[in-house]
């Protein structure tokens, strides 16, 4: 299976606390740096459970940049697209199983229509991440890459990402996609309203609902769940639902959103 994703390349900086922040004193952390970004992570997640991954995005010509971008080389993804500006950071609190983030995009929302090469797009599924929808003009460069993909047979699916990104201009520009299949959150499907597609809904840790027909979670022990959502997308699009399940499970399992 080759996966193409598109979207953004960010430096994931990752610190997991024992408890909560306490205001105006200090507490113990451990932390990871490294690459991160939705369609980073679920390139790499493709890689890992056997498929062909390549990633599409702007990314930064500076030390995050050469740094995140040669992370996700050594996951076995083929990094592609313009390198530009200063690359984009996101620092995650992760804590008792939850997490919450701070999020920079550098150039990668700067990524233009012009910018794109057709033999990036070869590829049997093009999964585009929300967040490409959310600003210009990296929003019309991912309906130019869809309708590249398209041209060479590729099915089309989207993560909507975040609920707080879905307003009336996010639900055009994915209508105008018309996505094959599309993965959501709970809050991001009912915030989303009618899309006339294949839905994957995801529930944490009460697992996903598929064509209407609910999995469970596989067991785990929880660490962090950056990018379990994301590892569960690339697992579904190699192998299905128990691979989807399998990998999300891995992800939760360790620090950190990349295999």
């Amino acid at each position: 299976m080759r996966i193409t994703t598109f979207g953004d390349l960010i430096l994931d900086v990752i610190v997991h606390l024992d408890g909560p922040l306490v205001v105006d004193d200090d507490r113990p952390a451990e932390t990871l740096v490294g690459a991160g970004g939705q369609a980073a992570n679920t390139a790499a997640w493709a890689a890992a459970v056997g498929g062909h991954a390549r990633f599409v995005g702007k990314r930064g010509a500076d030390p995050a940049g050469e740094l995140a971008a040669g992370e996700l080389r050594r996951h076995g993804v083929d990094v592609c697209g313009p390198i530009a500006g200063r690359n984009g950071v996101v620092v995650s609190i992760a804590a008792t199983g939850e997490r919450s983030m701070a999020s920079d995009r550098g150039s990668a929302p700067d990524l233009a229509p012009g910018e794109l090469e057709a033999a990036w797009f070869d590829c049997d599924v093009l999964h585009i991440s929300g967040y490409a929808l959310a600003r210009e003009p990296i929003a019309s460069a991912a309906r130019r890459a869809a309708g590249l993909a398209r041209e060479l047979d590729a099915r089309v699916t989207i993560d909507l990402s975040a609920w707080t990104l879905i307003d009336d201009d996010f639900r055009d520009r994915v209508r105008a996609l018309a996505p094959d299949l599309v993965f959501a959150n709970k809050a991001e499907y009912e915030t989303f309203g009618d899309l006339s597609t294949e839905w994957i809904v995801k529930r944490g840790p009460g697992g996903v609902v598929v064509a209407g027909h609910a999995y469970p979670a596989m067991p785990t022990d929880v660490v962090d769940t950056t990018g379990a959502g994301d590892a569960f997308a690339a697992g579904y699009l190699v192998g299905g639902v128990t691979t989807g399940l399998q990998t999300a499970a891995r992800c939760c399992a360790k620090l950190g959103a990349m295999p």
